[in-house]
């Protein structure tokens, strides 16, 4: 199956809150979306593996996925790696996706900086004629996706353009709100993550607020693009 869209993501839960709004858009418009997390986040405070998975098929179908694929990539060893390129390539000439979404390069968290500079390199290669891969045993054709945006997570960017999620922000907040583990639980004995303080989810909701009024909507959510983006005057007219 060709995908419209694909979204690669360090961990579970990083695409929800980065950009659960955008890929919740696309699905409403009839496009084919897939989500690729590379880790399962094995190292994370809270939960485990299997609540991760289970919170991640629940969150997967609220955005109404047509794929979701996690690499099982070492958690807090993500590299560019031969094999992980090669993980990383296979997929995206078996999807042949028009789009593809990584991480900003810029982060507080190196998994999602590491996460970004692979996906980088397997776009590019992908395209790559003389650059093998096999899948199901059969050799994949050299495929190069469109372009390449990069969504917000911790730290800020100037955007190369915002998207209104006004008419999707709660379909993002009930994909985020899946991954329960995550977040503030009062009866958790166990200490505060950066995601699980009882004021990170007024954050995510604050910051679409602020992109939002970027461009004179409730809630918006910023990319980057490394590249030039033509625009047509037509959708003023």
């Amino acid at each position: 199956m060709n995908l419209d869209v694909l979204v690669f993501a360090a961990h579970p839960d990083d695409a929800e809150l980065s950009m659960g709004g955008t890929i919740a858009c696309f699905t409403s418009q009839g496009l084919k979306v897939g989500v690729v997390d590379l880790t399962k986040a094995e190292l994370s405070t809270r939960g485990n593996v299997i609540t991760r998975a289970r919170e991640t098929a629940a969150a997967s179908k609220v955005l109404k996925l047509k794929v979701r694929e996690n690499l099982g990539i070492k958690d807090g060893g993500i590299s560019s790696s031969p094999d992980n390129l090669k993980k990383v390539i296979t997929l995206i000439r078996k999807y042949k996706p028009s789009i593809v979404f990584a991480p900003y390069f810029n982060d507080r968290h190196p998994d999602h900086i590491d996460t970004s500079i692979l996906i980088k390199r397997a776009v590019f290669s992908s395209g790559l004629e003389k650059f093998k891969t096999t899948i199901s045993g059969k050799s994949q054709l050299h495929y190069r996706p469109k372009k390449i945006f990069y969504y917000m997570q911790t730290y800020i960017f100037e955007p190369s353009f915002i998207v209104d999620v006004s008419e999707h922000f709660a379909t993002k907040m009930r994909s985020v709100n899946e991954f329960k583990s995550q977040f503030h639980n009062p009866a958790t004995k166990k200490d505060d993550t950066f995601i699980s303080k009882p004021e990170f989810l007024d954050y995510v909701k604050a910051r679409a607020e602020f992109y939002g009024f970027q461009i004179r909507k409730k809630y918006g959510e910023p990319f980057y693009c490394e590249e030039n983006i033509e625009y047509d005057f037509s959708d003023l007219f």
